[in-house]
Formats: C-alpha cells, structure tokens, sequence
C-alpha cells in the first residue's frame, strides 16, 4: 500500500502557512485529511451510507470534534485516567463545524453521514477549532459524496488595531474583537464571537476580512480535489417523487393554506387545526387504493406548499401568521422569584414561549473540577487546594447562603 501524500499549502497572508495532507492516514474512509498549522494536526475523517435508511426524509449527519489528550503530551487526570466522553468546548466546536456543513449538503441526499476531526498533534501557540470547519470540509469535498461545498471556517480578531486570521493564542488575549466565520465561496453561512463595544462598520469590516480567507481555503480544497484526481460524486436516490401529484398539491392547497395564513388567527392551535383540516381535505380526494401509497410524497409536498404560502404572505403583504406585522414583536412580561424554595428564579415569556429558569448556589467544595488537553496541569492542583481550605473553614465557621435555606 502507498503512502504516498497529496498536499496543498496555502499562506494565510502573513507568511504562516497551512497544508491539508491525505493519501496517508484512514485510507478506509469515504474521505480523509490532515490539516497542520505549526505542530497543531488536525485529522478529519467522513463516512457516509451508500443507501438511506428506509423512510428517512432529513439527513442523519453527526459532527464530532475531539482533542486526543495525547496530543498535547498528557493522559488525562482526575479519576478516570482514560479518554471519556466530550467536553462542553468540544461540543460547541463541534456544533460550529455542523452549522456550517449541514446546509450544503443536497435536501434530498438522506443518507447516514458522520464527520469526525480529531486533534491529534496540539501546539499551544495555535488555536485547533479555527481549523476544524477546514479539515471537515476538505475531507468531504474529496470524497465522493455529495456535497455543495466546499465551505471554511477562519477566527478573525483584531488584535492591537490590527485584524489577523487565526491570530495565536498569546495575540489573541489583547483583541477586542473575536469572531467565528464560516462561509463559501460565494455567501457566509454562520457567524459566532465576542466584541468589546465595537461599531457595525467595524463588524462588517471584520466578517469581510474573514470572507476573503475563506474563499483562499476554499480554493485550496478545490485544488486539492483535483490533485486527488477530482472524483466523481456518487449516484443517490433517496426520495420517491410524483412530478403530476406534486403540481396536483399544488394547485389545490395553496391558495387555502395562503388563505390561512393570510388569517392572521392569534391562536397557534386553530390555525395548526386549519392547516390539517386542509391537508385531510386534500387526502379525502385521492383514490383510496392511492393514500397509503402516496402519503410520505403527499406530507413533503404540503409541507412546501404551506411553508411557500406563509412565507409569500409575509413578504408580498408583510403579515405574519399571528397578524404582526414585520417590525412588531410578540408580548413580553417577566417575573422574579416565583418559586419560593430556590435561591432565586424567573419566568419570561413571549408570546406563547415561557422559559421557567431557576438557581442554585454552591460552594467550593461544589465546583467542578475538569480536565482537558490544551490546559495548564497545574490548574487542578490550584483548585484543589483552594477547595481544601475552604473546607478546613467551613469546619470553623459555616457560611450562610443569602436566602438563609442552606450553610456550610
């Protein structure tokens, strides 16, 4: 077997370089790379089902991002000396990577897909989730499944004045501005950060900085397929469809379900009502021999229907299916300290959406002492130690919560 790499190096505009290496690891994979900047490796793998699942009509996609311990150097500590499940930063990363590539994947490809990037080689100076969105989609885009891409992801901050793509870790402690930005070639699909009192030109400034390096990536992962030797996409069929039933849909729902919308009813309940009273009208019309078969294209097709009606009726009248208008939100109230047992609480409300949100308080010895990889090791040790003394203090001298129902 070859081990023989195919890599694609580009500058991220200062003079650091970026490679996306594959042909050497995870050859069984659908498609798989490893994406270096400094010593941090990122390997990103994809495997995709040649066949959908029976009656699956969304796509079953999961994302993943870890960072092996091993990486950095480390096992990790705590109680389990072993790799567990991931962190709360890994999920978020890893919601971050799904953000993006979820909506450039084909409506009517539905087949089980999984992404995962590992962080296999750690550099403290470089930042691993400003790579992940890049190794994921350059994986994708040169395997043979289907895919709208390909997409990147970039960190932009401006740093002493100056804005910088995927600045290192020491620069970025002084910036004021940190963005997530993901995009394509020709649109941003997602944008995620903080900002320190910042203006909107400045903003945009920043989202346009980040786009420019995006398409860069974009044009590496282009590059890179046609290096791999631009294989052809495979062939799906994923969803029964009747062009004649689909216009039959049509012409019967839409301008009821436009009428619907047009109502303007308050009430979320009777216009659901309405929406199924018309969709059963419409199956009360088909030949009984032809329901059964017909009902799984029949639920897409009204669902388009109903979805194309309430969004014309907003943008061609400027109603809502409540009867706002586009400028008018819905009623808000809000109230403190409803439950009478919790340290604290609060419901807010609007419209027919409530969140009930309640607190507790803890001490030291409550906290919650986690371990991850691109960490300082003597974290832990410092926490620990504060937690013992604050027990040794309790012992002496208890401490009363500000509600009075709780001390240590």
């Amino acid at each position: 077997m070859s081990n023989k790499a195919i890599i694609k190096e580009f500058d991220l505009g200062d003079g650091r370089k970026v490679s996306i290496e594959t042909g050497r690891l995870a050859k069984q994979a659908d498609g798989s790379v490893v994406v270096r900047m400094g010593d941090a490796m990122l390997l990103a793998t994809v495997v995709s089902n040649v066949k959908a699942k029976e009656g699956a009509d969304f796509l079953p996609l999961s994302v993943d991002y870890t960072e092996k311990f091993s990486a950095v150097g480390r096992f990790p500590g705590g109680f389990l000396k072993r790799e567990s499940r991931m962190s709360e930063y890994e999920i978020l990363i890893s919601r971050l990577v799904d953000r993006a590539l979820r909506p450039m994947f084909p409506e009517d490809y539905h087949s089980d897909t999984q992404v995962a990037v590992t962080l296999i080689s750690g550099d403290p100076r470089v930042q691993p989730d400003a790579l992940a969105g890049l190794a994921a989609s350059a994986a994708i885009s040169i395997s043979d499944i289907p895919f709208n891409g390909p997409i990147s992801e970039v960190r932009v901050a401006r740093v002493d004045g100056k804005f910088c793509i995927n600045p290192y870790t020491e620069d970025l402690e002084r910036a004021d501005i940190d963005l997530m930005v993901a995009g394509s070639m020709d649109s941003i699909v997602m944008v995620e950060g903080e900002m320190n009192e910042v203006s909107e030109e400045e903003m945009l400034e920043a989202i346009k900085i980040a786009h420019e390096a995006i398409r860069v990536q974009c044009a590496a992962q282009t590059e890179l397929r046609e290096m791999c030797g631009n294989k052809a996409k495979r062939e799906y069929s994923h969803e029964d469809n009747d062009a004649d039933l689909k216009d039959k849909v049509r012409s019967f729902c839409y301008d009821k379900a436009y009428a619907i919308a047009r109502s303007a009813n308050p009430n979320k309940h009777e216009r659901s009502a309405a929406f199924h009273a018309l969709y059963d009208e419409f199956m009360a019309s088909l030949p009984e021999e032809e329901k059964a078969a017909k009902a799984t294209m029949v639920d897409r097709y009204f669902f388009e229907v109903e979805s194309d009606a309430m969004r014309n009726c907003l943008l061609d009248e400027g109603v809502r299916l409540d009867g706002r208008n586009s400028t008018t939100i819905r009623p808000i109230w809000s109230e403190v300290n409803y439950l009478p047992s919790t340290h604290g609480s609060a419901i807010f409300t609007r419209g027919e959406t409530q969140s009930l949100t309640s607190v507790t308080l803890g001490s030291k010895m409550d906290q919650q002492m986690i371990d991850v990889p691109m960490k300082d090791s003597s974290t832990n040790s410092f926490f620990i130690i504060i937690s013992r003394i604050q027990y040794r203090r309790s012992k002496t001298k208890p401490w009363s919560c500000p509600s009075g129902n709780r001390s240590w």
